[in-house]
């Protein structure tokens, strides 16, 4: 690769990077991820760039674990309906997930540390000892809806496992623990509305 080919990328690196944390500032300090009218508000105002907007705010969701991730699903079924929200949420937490791997593995441990508690890391670090046992429970975990998919992304990236491995985990993976849950939120939502009318 060119060295000017490789500055281009870190600008466009830093440029995204900088982006991202003003960004999660601002939805932290506005309340924006945690409450969903508002949410919902921005990403209308967005226009057409109302779906870049929520998976923006999906990836922070999964970067960030105080934000609930229910809220931002919901969120996108809402908006969206259930097929478009399914992309748009599949696409954001896939995003997310890579970049906690990603930290983990740069930052280490007490990277990983620093955003569980104590007792949830511990409940789950033995299975760093495991090799390809803990890449099946991984696998597991992430195709169902009810695990703690973001931390054990980056639980995941303090092991051996290869990008490759966690790449085609998370694409494969994801799309029916979204699919199960977004649909959810749909039909529980129209129940709920068929109910009270």
């Amino acid at each position: 690769m060119s060295r000017r080919r490789q500055n281009i990328i870190n600008v466009i690196t830093w440029i995204s990077l900088g982006t991202f944390l003003i960004f999660s500032i601002y939805g932290l300090k506005t309340g924006l991820f945690t409450d969903r009218s508002q949410m919902e508000a921005l990403v209308a105002k967005g226009g057409i760039f109302g779906p870049l907007i929520f998976v923006l705010i999906q990836i922070v969701q999964v970067v960030i674990p105080i934000i609930p991730g229910g809220i931002t699903c919901a969120v996108g079924v809402i908006l969206f309906g259930a097929w478009e929200g399914l992309i748009y949420n599949y696409i954001g937490i896939v995003i997310g997930s890579f970049i906690n791997f990603y930290l983990a593995r740069r930052y280490g441990k007490c990277f990983v540390q620093a955003f569980v508690k104590e007792e949830t890391y511990e409940k789950y670090a033995g299975w760093l000892e495991r090799g390809k046992k803990f890449d099946r429970f991984f696998a597991l975990a992430i195709f169902f809806p009810c695990a703690p998919d973001d931390f054990l992304c980056m639980l995941a990236g303090l092991t051996r496992m290869s990008w490759k491995k966690f790449s085609t985990i998370i694409l494969l993976g994801k799309p029916a623990s979204i699919a199960a849950y977004s649909l959810a939120l749909l039909y529980t939502g129209s129940w709920l509305g068929g109910f009270i009318s």
